[in-house]
């Protein structure tokens, strides 16, 4: 799989364009979100994981191919456990993600920011999750108050995250 690079964005000029927008197909995250990972632009089509300090359904997502696609992973805001770490950021890598966009935790930030991959994060928690298999793929999601869906498109920069409805030009 070729890492080409993405054609380059701005979420500054998006929001520009879109800031009448009163459909609520075009939405922005609060800005409470870390950059971590080897790559720090990225988009691409969305795909969810919900789940509650249980990483089961995310260790599930990012071993199945992910064809340039971003995982927004509901963590419900968390602060209490790891959803993401070096592992399975490595394995998001291999199989082809652009990024994860975790509300909640993650770990090993040395291994994370190694991985070419996108990650962004509420913050950092060495704690594991407990595996207890429970979680749910592909549902919309409510990440700090804004609605992201399966299809939607994710933008993120230095400045921030938009999502789209559908694919987004400036």
């Amino acid at each position: 799989m070729s890492n080409a690079h993405p054609p380059a964005f701005s979420t500054c000029d998006f929001c520009d364009a879109h800031k009448g927008d009163t459909t609520g197909s075009f939405r922005v995250l609060p800005p409470v979100f870390q950059s971590f990972g080897g790559v720090a632009q990225f988009s691409g089509p969305v795909s969810t994981v919900k789940c509650h300090e249980d990483n089961t359904p995310v260790k599930a997502a990012v071993e199945s191919p992910g064809q340039g696609r971003v995982l927004v992973v509901d963590g419900g805001g968390s602060l209490r456990r790891a959803l993401v770490g070096g592992n399975l950021a490595a394995a998001a890598a291999r199989n082809g993600w652009a990024a994860l966009v975790v509300d909640g935790c993650v770990r090993d930030v040395a291994e994370l920011n190694a991985a070419a991959v996108g990650i962004r994060a509420l913050a950092l928690m060495p704690l594991p999750t407990e595996r207890r298999s429970e979680g749910q793929r592909d549902v919309p999601v409510l990440i700090q108050g804004v609605w992201v869906r399966p299809g939607d498109w994710l933008y993120a920069d230095a400045d921030g995250i938009v999502v789209g409805a559908t694919q987004l030009h400036a």
